[in-house]
């Protein structure tokens, strides 16, 4: 194995998938979900890092070309239980979710089954969009998390009218509640957006995935 930069820049995007999971168990909310949020961004940035090093220093390797997929899916898996989970199963998170993973087993699955063929599923630029998008939701979505718990925290000694007054402007705003509203709104709806766009993209891929899989699938005749 060729332990070069790009490879263990993998490796440690790999090692980062579980550490989101961790933040939320050793860390109070709303730490939790900025640190869970700085650990996904960093890690999605090195998804781009490894793969220019790896192709500018001519340094690609089968390593890397194993590790980056799974690396990629347990990151967004791995995050998406964990939202699914602080969001309370909510339908906005969960539906989308559900058919990410899916889909994302299945594709495994295939890949898995076509052994030295599985090469005719290369990843398309759609599929490499579908990622982006992905993790962008998912970033939006931790802030959001981060968002809501201090808007929560810092709205509950108040009475409905005086967070209402604050949040629309037109009262007293000591404590900041308009700009963390602001925030969990946008970072909310802009994560749902992302995350269903994202949802979409990756049923796409993955039909079009199956239909290239599907000349290898076929029984023949004996």
């Amino acid at each position: 194995m060729n332990l070069n930069l790009p490879n263990i820049l993998t490796i440690l995007r790999l090692a980062a998938a579980p550490g989101v999971v961790l933040m939320f168990l050793y860390f109070a909310r709303p730490y939790a979900d900025w640190f869970a949020l700085i650990l996904f961004v960093l890690a999605a940035f090195t998804d781009f890092l490894d793969g220019y090093l790896a192709r500018a220093w001519k340094q690609e390797s089968k390593l890397g070309a194993m590790l980056d997929p799974i690396a990629d899916k347990a990151m967004v898996i791995i995050a998406l239980v964990v939202i699914t989970g602080f969001s309370n199963m909510n339908p906005w998170i969960l539906l989308p979710a559900t058919l990410i993973i899916f889909r994302e087993v299945f594709v495994s699955g295939l890949r898995e089954f076509l052994g030295d063929t599985a090469g005719t599923l290369k990843v398309t630029n759609l599929a490499k969009w579908k990622t982006t998008a992905q993790m962008v939701a998912i970033a939006m979505l931790f802030a959001s998390g981060a968002f809501e718990h201090y808007f929560g925290m810092q709205s509950r000694e108040l009475s409905p009218e005086m967070v209402e007054l604050a949040i629309s402007g037109d009262g007293p705003d000591a404590l900041g509640l308009w700009w963390k509203y602001q925030g969990m709104m946008v970072s909310w709806w802009g994560g749902i957006i992302m995350l269903w766009l994202a949802a979409v993209l990756t049923i796409v891929t993955g039909w079009d995935y199956f239909q290239k899989s599907r000349p290898y699938l076929r029984d023949t005749d004996t």
